[in-house]
């Protein structure tokens, strides 16, 4: 199928995209095009005007030091896959997307302004605490991820501007992370999506971080499943319990198709909530 007409605009910069967006009402942004062509194909976007940013080195690329790690908007999933400097359950996340043409063409910054439910990364940028940047009219402005995504396929993002760094803290000792998915037969879509990130100090959380996806309208904390492991000894016990505690975080929106209704998904989650907390329980040491 083709996708309707549109004119099209390679942005050599940040600014001149900025600019590009505002001189073209409704115009949207392309790099890797693994979101927003298939809409368009199936008639279901129709933006008039395309904006390729796929060029603009700035936005391309991972960078470190201390306290944060600085990932550009066009850097594509393989590379943070090979980061392994990242965190295990970013890394382990972007290795589960698609298949390796995806990963090597699909970016970061499109995966997670398309906002589509089923997606990893929101989950796992939310469980991570990452702050999201973005350039517009006014200059750059941060954003939470916990405020980032706003609704299915809606974010915090203005039309005039783009997504330009995802900042996450860098992984320390006692620090221990993990994704865990139900992956969709044929897209490998996350179905659920469960991100877990925990800090252990003598047997004991400290500190819990968990998301949950695929299953609700946009990335959700799981503050339920939080409380009822920090400041508690872990066991396989105490995991167990607190992933049962991921209903109460659910909310009554929940998504299900031919594959998982919705009764399957939320029986099921708490596994998946329960595998990531494992996981990052024993990675923390």
């Amino acid at each position: 199928m083709y996708p309707p007409k549109f004119d099209y605009y390679r942005a050599n910069s940040v600014d001149e995209a900025v600019s590009l967006l505002q001189e073209h009402n409704g115009a949207k942004l392309i790099a890797g095009g693994h979101s927003l062509l298939p809409l368009m194909k199936l008639r279901l976007a129709d933006p008039g005007a395309l904006i390729d940013i796929g060029r603009i080195a700035s936005l391309q690329g991972i960078s470190h030091d201390d306290e944060t790690s600085r990932i550009g908007a066009l850097t594509v999933h393989a590379a943070v896959e090979r980061d392994s400097q990242l965190p295990r359950v970013l890394t382990e996340a972007a290795g589960w997307i698609g298949d390796p043409q995806v990963r090597n063409r699909g970016t970061v910054g499109g995966n997670v302004a398309h906002a589509d439910p089923a997606s990893d990364l929101p989950t796992v940028f939310m469980a991570l605490g990452a702050i999201f940047e973005m350039a517009g009219p006014g200059g750059s402005r941060q954003v939470d991820a916990d405020d980032f995504c706003t609704g299915l396929f809606m974010t915090d993002l203005n039309p005039d501007e783009l997504l330009t760094t995802v900042v996450i803290p860098r992984a320390k000792n006692g620090v221990g992370s993990a994704y865990a998915k139900m992956f969709n037969p044929a897209s490998r879509y996350a179905m659920i999506g469960a991100a877990a990130v925990l800090s252990v100090e003598g047997g004991a959380c400290r500190e819990a971080h968990v998301a949950v996806g695929g299953l609700t309208p946009k990335a959700t904390r799981a503050r339920s499943v939080e409380s009822a492991l920090e400041g508690q000894q872990l066991s396989e016990g105490l995991i167990k319990e607190a992933a049962a505690q991921i209903q109460n975080d659910l909310g009554d929106d929940l998504i299900g198709d031919i594959h998982a209704s919705v009764e399957y998904r939320r029986q099921v989650v708490p596994t998946f909530v329960q595998q990531a907390l494992e996981k990052a329980w024993q990675r923390a040491g």
